[in-house]
């Protein structure tokens, strides 16, 4: 799901016919559907098949494109009238897709056809919702969690169980500190642990972030500011920020520290900035750790040469985990010339009957509790368990939202330049805090 920093290629679309030729060729309607993710295509393909069947009428063709291109023909398509009938929304762009009346309101057609919409994750649909408008329905949600390699946890002297129990606090970064240490070893064989640990000779690193030097956070630092009580906003659509606040600074300053400091993680230069994928150390198998969301199961677990192994975020001061909760929709653009054919499609994305497949193909959690266990029952059977992402959810207590407002974008362009001199060692995050949050909260004004 569904935070900024997706691990995506940002190459060409890729097109695909979804369902048989037969029955595209003989359709009345073609509609047009737009995703990112391209481990999903698959799952989503067998969904447009299933649909076409039982709507011979309509056809679904499908399309793929990157994180960073498929925002931009998103953006533009809405403009210049070539975007599609229906699209995978996030949470960082309906506000403004919204304000703009680009997106369908579907509340007047969810009450129409008196479409279920208490089967979902308690808080997933209010997340599309603003003024009683509804602008998409939930597909999908995510949590997030350590992922590990198990062979450099094994050849570091460590059990999975060492994982399990982790506590974090902004002083001295509690046990999982020391064991991001632990994992972090120089050219020499010292790990980070050792007096004779040279930071500016390091082979493998404990962990490995990317950073996400934006306004969010949601894989990098959210997990852990939260366990000191700090919440980015008041609520969904607040016209204010809290990023002033010395808890996010300490936050901050503490993930910087791990590199600036200790050289225990790599440089912001090394993991590259804010929307690029930040774990190619990791990938490599240079990297021990790094924290992402639900949607990279399949992929680190299905096509690293190593295997990978799962544990809970670390517990904070508060002593509970805490994870950003969030989940994307399919929206109809109201410039769609098919919006009844495309209001049928939307409908069926959401149901059970879609996301079931989508839970089997063991790609992403959906959205609808059932729909999981499927999901959960396919990764089993591959021998990975992910149960940790749906413990997370059912914590009670143990989420938050992702903060939703209007001007995301320029939130985001604000956040972005300062954390990255922070990240980049050029400033103390206490010192830029007030200014930075000052120009955010300008911009609600």
């Amino acid at each position: 799901m569904k935070n900024l920093n997706k691990t995506l290629s940002l190459t060409a679309a890729l097109t695909v016919i979804a369902g048989p030729l037969a029955s595209s060729a003989q359709a009345a309607t073609t509609l047009q559907y737009w995703l990112w993710d391209s481990n999903q295509q698959p799952a989503y393909q067998q969904c447009a098949a299933a649909f076409t069947k039982a709507n011979p009428d309509v056809s679904i063709k499908i399309s793929q494109k990157g994180w960073d291109d498929y925002w931009q023909a998103i953006t533009t398509g809405m403009v210049s009238g070539t975007a599609p009938d229906v699209f995978t929304n996030h949470l960082a762009f309906y506000p403004q897709f919204a304000a703009n009346n680009q997106l369908v309101d579907l509340a007047p057609l969810i009450a129409r056809d008196k479409v279920a919409t208490d089967i979902y994750y308690p808080g997933l649909k209010d997340l599309w919702g603003r003024g009683g408008k509804q602008y998409g329905l939930p597909k999908d949600f995510d949590t997030v969690a350590i992922f590990y390699n198990t062979d450099l946890l094994k050849k570091a002297g460590m059990k999975p169980s060492d994982l399990s129990n982790l506590t974090w606090n902004p002083k001295d970064g509690g046990t999982y500190q020391k064991a991001i240490a632990r994992l972090t070893v120089d050219r020499d064989g010292n790990n980070g642990l050792s007096g004779k640990f040279n930071r500016k000779a390091v082979a493998q690193y404990g962990y490995q972030t990317n950073y996400d030097a934006n306004f969010n956070g949601q894989t990098q630092w959210s997990f852990l500011a939260a366990t000191l009580g700090w919440s980015a906003t008041a609520g969904p659509f607040s016209n204010s920020y809290n990023y002033s606040d010395p808890r996010f600074a300490q936050t901050i300053q503490w993930l910087a520290d791990l590199n600036l400091k200790y050289g225990y993680i790599p440089s912001f230069q090394e993991s590259g900035a804010a929307g690029t994928s930040g774990d190619t150390l990791f990938r490599a198998g240079k990297a021990a750790m790094v924290t992402n969301g639900s949607w990279m199961i399949g992929d680190y677990t299905s096509k690293l040469p190593f295997k990978v192994g799962i544990a809970p975020l670390p517990k904070g001061p508060n002593g509970k985990r805490m994870s950003m909760f969030n989940g994307l929709a399919d929206s109809i653009w109201v410039g769609s010339k098919n919006q009844d054919a495309a209001w049928k499609w939307v409908k069926f994305l959401g149901s059970r009957s879609c996301q079931d497949l989508v839970g089997r193909s063991g790609v992403v959690l959906p959205a609808i509790p059932a729909s999981t266990n499927l999901a959960l029952a396919a990764f089993k059977q591959r021998g990975v368990d992910v149960s940790v992402f749906t413990a997370q959810a059912k914590l009670k207590g143990g989420t938050f939202y992702f903060p939703i407002s209007d001007k995301g974008s320029e939130v985001n362009s604000v956040m972005s330049s300062a954390l990255q001199g922070v990240f980049g060692g050029k400033s103390k995050a206490a010192d830029i805090v007030k200014t930075a949050n000052d120009k955010v909260n300008s911009l609600l004004k």
